[in-house]
């Protein structure tokens, strides 16, 4: 098998106006997804993935690689085995997200959410600031655990609140009989975009989460 840096130099990029796309990678990687910064690959059937940032974000693998090594010995969070000029290597992680969960219907229990805050508990502990802690960064294991990716933002200074907005939702919503435990994907992102928002949409969810 080629080396983590030859795999991550045969990815190339695309840009069609302000999206980025994929143009070609080695056989060996399979896309896992995109997020703002980078696109995810599976190496081969082996454990990890490799994450390769995009031209724009090169900066941002040193410092997420420092960020997981900060959290070495933290079970809720991958392991780091590389980093380069423009990747990383994690662990890869068999299971849903919850954002897959709320659109599968697989249950997200109180057990769970009492381990994403023990996951971030952990984290400070540490001298981070967990933040942009949402749906899809936060996976349940094929085994019910939880592991947390994507930690490239924990040393932002500013507070992040969108753990405890999805923490409230859950406990006054989610938790509720009559609320749907299996939600459209659409419904999902359209959620997310009005949340984004610094719009009124932003400002009714800010309110229907704290009544």
């Amino acid at each position: 098998m080629k080396t983590f840096s030859e795999l991550a130099q045969s990815v190339s990029y695309a840009e069609k106006g302000t999206q980025i796309l994929l143009n070609k990678k080695d056989p060996e990687l399979s896309l896992m997804g995109k997020g703002r910064s980078a696109f995810a690959f599976r190496i081969g059937a082996t454990n990890k993935v490799l994450k390769v940032f995009f031209p724009a974000f090169t900066h941002l693998a040193e410092k997420e690689a420092s960020i997981y090594q900060q959290l070495i010995g933290i079970p809720y969070f991958p392991i780091l085995y590389e980093w380069g000029a423009n990747y990383i290597v994690i662990d890869y992680i068999e299971g849903n997200t919850l954002f897959q969960c709320l659109q599968k219907g697989i249950p997200i229990s109180s057990d769970h959410i009492k381990e994403i805050d023990q996951a971030l508990a952990f984290a400070r502990e540490v001298g981070l600031n967990p933040s942009d802690i949402h749906l899809r960064n936060i996976f349940i294991t094929r085994v019910g655990t939880v592991k947390i990716i994507d930690v490239v933002r924990y040393r932002q200074n500013k507070w992040c609140s969108q753990w405890d907005d999805l923490k409230t939702g859950y406990n006054k919503y989610y938790v509720q009989r009559w609320f749907p435990k299996k939600i459209p994907e659409f419904i999902l992102n359209l959620v997310a975009s009005l949340y984004k928002s610094e719009s009124f949409s932003k400002n009714l969810l800010k309110k229907l989460l704290s009544n």
